[in-house]
């Protein structure tokens, strides 16, 4: 018996990059699974959701808008966990609410963003784990405005959950790259795509790389492990863009791939980042190379280059 049968659970913004990937694995394991999404009947957002082993019998997508207030009442109705991806910030329902008593955790797609990014350099002998927070001065004073949302909008969901009572944890993964199982190339497996597809220069960048796969099942755990609280920084391993060429080059040596970097300064070092919260979930990370060779591939199929 698989151990999601006969539970029902929500996911939001189950169209995204993340969100696909865990709705794929939900199914897999046996759950039945209310998705919502901005428009159900835009083909090109739901069509390879429907697609997936089990949508027929255990997938329904439902109508939902973060800017409407109340819209996710009936896709959460009966649920026992929200897999909150579509934003980091919680929806506005309160614990009192009968529609929601039946939700046992809200398991959010944060970022390593809302982590790493408080003005301590990230030298080589730095190590960051879950008690980092990123300070929104640093990130508002730096322009870093990605991170600065991230941060802000994770800092909502705790003081939310807090006052609401609401069990949540939530998933920071770092750099997500994998397959895509969505039409639309996302932000994140952009990087791949631009390092392969003929330009002239890598940039001078470090990045904590994870596997989309990894953070779809680590959601999962989240919710399935009693013991499972508080923030999972998600990486699988460090890599600054020059080591990535040189993997590329060796899955494919065909690749017409950079071979300078965009500046002259010295190479950003490889930091850390701790995988112990994440080992205890039960993730066990799909090695870089593959996760490399899995994206140009998806990337090549779906003609993107």
């Amino acid at each position: 018996m698989n151990c999601g049968e006969s539970k029902v659970v929500c996911v939001t913004g189950a169209s995204g990059y993340i969100a696909s990937w865990l709705v794929k694995l939900l199914l897999q394991r046996g759950y039945t699974v209310k998705a919502t999404v901005r428009d159900p009947d835009d083909q090109k957002k739901t069509e390879h959701l429907l697609s997936l082993d089990g949508a027929k019998e255990r997938l329904h997508l439902f109508k939902a808008d973060l800017l409407e207030e109340g819209s996710f009442d009936t896709a959460i109705h009966g649920c026992e966990c929200l897999f909150h991806t579509a934003s980091p910030v919680l929806l506005s329902v309160s614990s009192t609410n009968p529609q929601v008593q039946s939700i046992k955790r809200v398991v959010i797609t944060s970022s390593i963003a809302a982590v790493g990014y408080n003005g301590k350099p990230l030298t080589a002998d730095v190590i960051i784990d879950e008690s980092w927070f990123s300070d929104p001065a640093f990130c508002e004073k730096t322009k870093l405005w990605y991170m600065l949302s991230k941060t802000l909008a994770e800092e909502a969901a705790w003081k939310f959950a807090k006052e609401k009572g609401i069990d949540i944890i939530t998933i920071n993964p770092g750099w997500v790259i994998g397959p895509l199982l969505q039409p639309t190339l996302n932000f994140s497996d952009e990087i791949v795509l631009k390092l392969v597809n003929g330009t002239e220069k890598f940039p001078n960048k470090t990045y904590g790389f994870v596997d989309v796969r990894d953070v779809a099942n680590a959601h999962i755990l989240a919710f399935e492990n009693l013991s499972a609280s508080g923030r999972y920084c998600l990486v699988g391993s460090v890599k600054h863009c020059s080591e990535v060429v040189k993997m590329l080059l060796e899955i494919s040596p065909a690749l017409n791939l950079p071979d300078k970097c965009a500046d002259d300064e010295p190479f950003s070092p490889n930091y850390q980042v701790s995988k112990e919260r994440a080992q205890t979930l039960g993730v066990k990370y799909i090695p870089l190379e593959v996760s490399l060779k899995d994206t140009v591939e998806s990337l090549k199929d779906m003609n993107f280059f």
